[in-house]
């Protein structure tokens, strides 16, 4: 799955790399999360150090459709400041494209607790990629002033999640990627002011994928035997935009023989 987003035309040539991808089951035409065979329901072999484990990967070729024996690392490591750093390394030997992501949902009223609409959400990006009836980026980059996409102050998940507004309807809600114009150091946050846990999302990628779990219908069963109903979580992928290949103007997802990919996202965790 080195495609970690939605990607349109599973069969097409993008940035002159031919691609035939398995698709998803939901979309007759497009791969949604990268088809069928995602890295997280895959077998890993764990490498564990104190606070730390290793997952290695080994995607032959044309896995999926993509080209290249491509080498998979994800190493998370939880710190002394409460952060639990999520670092990537990727190679291959055809040139291919990649955008590998954490698909983590949070819920900081504890797991199977209601729902995150009351959750305070902050993204530092003054623009979000437009999507489609099938969530496939339209290459719009929309500014969020003035709009419910607006995250660069504080709201609750919950405060436009139904308004009358056409990506919030096409999406069910939010499931958009934010381009981040940051200069800071944190990218984005969440608050629950009832608890007062406090996360803080630093990365090195373009963007992030809100998603506040819309088509979540409780036939997922979690921690203490709890069901996962519509919307009881958020996630926060950080990554390049969905459909890149498709996209020469945006941020490029190619990855060369001789080239290694890295990448870093922490999840800062915190009380205020």
């Amino acid at each position: 799955m080195p495609t970690g987003l939605q990607m349109e035309n599973s069969h097409s040539t993008a940035r002159n790399i031919p691609l035939q991808l398995i698709t998803a089951k939901i979309l007759s035409t497009e791969a949604l999360v990268a088809g069928t065979v995602r890295y997280g329901m895959l077998k890993y072999l764990p490498k564990q150090q104190p606070r730390q484990f290793k997952f290695t990967y080994q995607s032959p070729d044309m896995e999926e459709g993509y080209p290249g024996n491509m080498n998979v690392e994800a190493t998370y490591t939880w710190t002394d400041n409460n952060e639990i750093v999520i670092d990537y390394k990727c190679t291959t030997d055809k040139k291919t494209v990649l955008n590998i992501t954490n698909h983590a949902y949070f819920n900081l009223h504890g797991a199977g607790n209601g729902d995150i609409l009351d959750h305070q959400l902050v993204i530092k990006a003054d623009k979000f990629v437009a999507v489609d009836s099938g969530l496939i980026p339209t290459g719009e980059f929309r500014p969020v002033a003035g709009t419910p996409f607006d995250f660069t102050t504080p709201h609750t998940v919950g405060e436009r999640i139904n308004a009358d507004y056409d990506q919030l309807i096409l999406g069910n809600g939010y499931d958009h990627t934010y381009i981040f114009n940051n200069k800071e150091e944190v990218d984005a946050t969440v608050y629950e002011p009832v608890s007062g846990r406090f996360i803080e999302v630093l990365s090195d990628q373009p963007g992030v994928q809100f998603y506040c779990g819309n088509f979540l219908n409780g036939k997922s069963i979690g921690y203490g035997g709890k069901p996962y109903i519509k919307r009881s979580g958020l996630c926060l992928e950080t990554g390049h935009y969905p459909d890149s290949p498709n996209h020469p103007d945006f941020p490029t997802t190619v990855l060369n023989p001789g080239e290694t990919f890295t990448s870093q996202t922490i999840y800062r965790f915190s009380v205020k």
